[in-house]
């Protein structure tokens, strides 16, 4: 991230939607995620791991009260540092599209 904020880290597509999803919610569940997007699990996988290893997502497996098998879900959540750094690059958006805010 430069001083104004733009991070091309998050500004690829998939990953600036990821982020954008993630900032909404505390945790999303990586099938939900991965559907909402219209991506493959490899593709999230892939854009995910970039985002986590930049500290910007953070990964978990749990039990869902939903599930009555043993199976896990990942669940991703938006880091702190991700909060901060996806609303940074907002705000460089809509300054470069000379908007307020």
């Amino acid at each position: 991230m430069g001083d104004t904020g733009f991070d091309t880290l998050i500004h690829a597509p998939v990953r600036l939607r990821i982020c954008g999803l993630l900032r909404q919610a505390e945790r999303i569940d990586f099938a939900v995620l991965r559907d909402a997007l219209g991506v493959s699990d490899a593709t999230l996988s892939k854009h995910v791991k970039t985002l986590a290893s930049a500290g910007y997502v953070s990964s978990g497996r749990a039990a869902s009260s939903d599930r009555h098998d043993a199976r896990q879900i990942t669940w991703l959540s938006l880091t702190a540092a991700g909060r901060e750094a996806f609303d940074a690059h907002v705000r460089a958006l809509r300054e470069i599209a000379g908007l307020p805010g």
